[in-house]
């Protein structure tokens, strides 16, 4: 068993799951979404974008694209977040919620294309 892949493979299903986890509930319910659980997905998937630099394959490549895809999204929902409670003082109106859980789907979707990757990969290096 190589060490190195188990450490890729659990930063990159971690990085799904804890996505999953935020974006599950109500769209427009802060209740529903915690700050500190964006807050874990962010540096999670900072990490699996880290370690997917290593890999020179064409399917390296588009495990890169979209980790960073996902970073983007998640950055996007969490400068939002910040903007919208600490300098607009607007407060998390379900509008505002909205739109911030509609950019951690985008992230998440990008992580399940690259969960679905990792997953197709190994099954072919068995074959």
């Amino acid at each position: 068993m190589n060490f190195e892949k188990v450490v890729f493979g659990f930063f990159v299903v971690l990085a799904l799951t804890l996505n999953f986890g935020f974006f599950l509930g109500e769209l427009d319910n802060p209740a529903h979404h915690s700050v500190f659980e964006l807050f874990a997905v962010i540096i999670v998937n900072f990490i699996a974008t880290v370690l997917k630099f290593g890999d020179r394959s064409q399917i390296g490549a588009v495990l890169l694209a979209t980790s960073l895809v996902a970073d983007l999204q998640l950055v996007a929902a969490a400068t939002y977040w910040t903007v919208v409670v600490h300098v607009t003082e607007t407060g998390l109106t379900p509008e505002v919620m909205a739109s911030i859980v509609s950019f951690t789907g985008g992230a998440l979707i990008a992580n399940i294309i690259s969960a679905v990757i990792l997953v197709a990969e190994t099954l072919m290096s068995r074959l």
